[in-house]
């Protein structure tokens, strides 16, 4: 009577158009977009063209240092301020009336560059023209002392060398908070319609009364609705996981070069095994809003807060390195996702750690799904 019921629930999940583009539709397109954002915004600017301003009065010194760039056109102006507040360019670069002369006499000269912080362009251009203009700077200082006999190397008297602890592409980092984030609120966003449908929108049809006075156990009852509920939960991230991964994989450059996952089958059943887990979660705690709320209204918004608990974990774990991760990070659920997705995107896999987080997972969705039971046992909350 159980496989019946959940069968029956599914197929009126999965019937429902509205409901379709709700659960996976809607969120493969939200999580398409953010990783398409994430590509953008980890881009360096390689391919990316740009217009600097300059003083109108520039010698062919400073046309000479951008040169070798041939994907920054110079743009000569009497007030490059001006012309950067206007939009035309993404940075200006504005130079002393006699920054030649100065140089010629070894005298100290000022650069000044101005550009948008808050745009990404500019900043991409802004790191460009500090990173030539750091290269003349040592020209002209290696020329000054050899025209007076000194060793440059005099003035440089060790070299700073900057290694990561790992090999490991330093977009990981980003990509190991994108992927939980996304898996969260595709499993969130796939779930609370069907949650809010199956037990508050009987009560506000005025169902639930028809279906308690069948012959089906009250927990038969609830169980088949709660595992629709993870099922449906657990379909739409691995469909999100599936759907990201290839287009990481295929149409992006410098995520894919984050990855590092190597040929570990391991990976992909863990993976596959978190995803179904947290859906199992999720639905625990959406099905507690959902017999507690009286209509699909008031259910949805009693899910809200749990749609945004993923938020939390992503800003905590962001500043933590893979290595700081300890026992209680595997322990809290919600965070555990996080920690163990960092870990594998990393290419680390901790049995030990995927067993503390399992176990906790477990733990908790079944101690909310008998709070759960215990409510729904109670006409007081299943009869509107």
């Amino acid at each position: 009577m159980l496989l019946k019921i959940y069968l029956k629930e599914i197929k009126d999940c999965f019937r429902d158009r509205r409901t379709l583009l709700l659960t996976v539709l809607l969120p493969i397109i939200m999580m398409s977009g953010l990783t398409f954002f994430y590509e953008k915004l980890i881009s360096d600017g390689e391919g990316e063209n740009y217009k600097l301003a300059v003083n109108d009065s520039v010698g062919h010194e400073i046309e000479e240092i951008f040169a070798g760039f041939k994907n920054i056109e110079l743009v000569k102006a009497a007030n490059p301020d001006a012309v950067l507040k206007e939009g035309k360019v993404q940075a200006a670069l504005i130079l002393d009336p006699n920054f030649n002369s100065h140089i010629e006499n070894g005298e100290k000269a000022t650069v000044t560059i101005i550009g948008d912080s808050f745009s990404q362009k500019s900043s991409n251009l802004q790191s460009i023209v500090q990173n030539a203009l750091s290269f003349y700077e040592k020209t002209i200082i290696s020329d000054r002392l050899q025209s007076q006999g000194t060793d440059p190397n005099v003035v440089e008297p060790f070299t700073i060398e900057q290694k990561e602890m790992s090999d490991q592409n330093p977009n990981a980092n980003l990509l190991a908070m994108l992927i939980p984030l996304m898996l969260a609120i595709a499993i969130g966003v796939g779930s609370s319609p069907a949650a809010a449908d199956l037990f508050a929108g009987e009560k506000e049809k005025k169902t639930m009364e028809a279906l308690l006075m069948t012959p089906v156990k009250r927990s038969s009852l609830m169980i088949s609705k709660w595992l629709t509920i993870a099922s449906v939960g657990s379909i739409t991230g691995i469909i999100t996981l599936v759907v990201v991964a290839l287009e990481i994989s295929l149409l992006t450059e410098n995520l894919k070069k984050s990855v590092s996952l190597g040929d570990n089958a391991g990976v992909i059943i863990t993976l596959a095994v978190l995803v179904s887990i947290y859906a199992m979660f999720t639905a625990s705690l959406l099905m507690l809003t959902s017999v507690i709320g009286k209509t699909v209204k008031e259910a949805q918004s009693y899910s809200t807060p749990v749609m945004m608990l993923s938020m939390f974990p992503a800003m905590i774990l962001s500043g933590i390195g893979v290595n700081e991760l300890s026992f209680q990070h595997f322990a809290i659920p919600i965070m555990n996702l996080f920690s163990l997705l960092k870990e594998l995107v990393f290419g680390i896999i901790d049995y030990e750690h995927i067993l503390v987080a399992l176990t906790s997972n477990l733990a908790s969705l079944i101690i909310i799904f008998i709070v759960g039971r215990i409510l729904f046992l109670k006409d007081k909350w299943v009869m509107n």
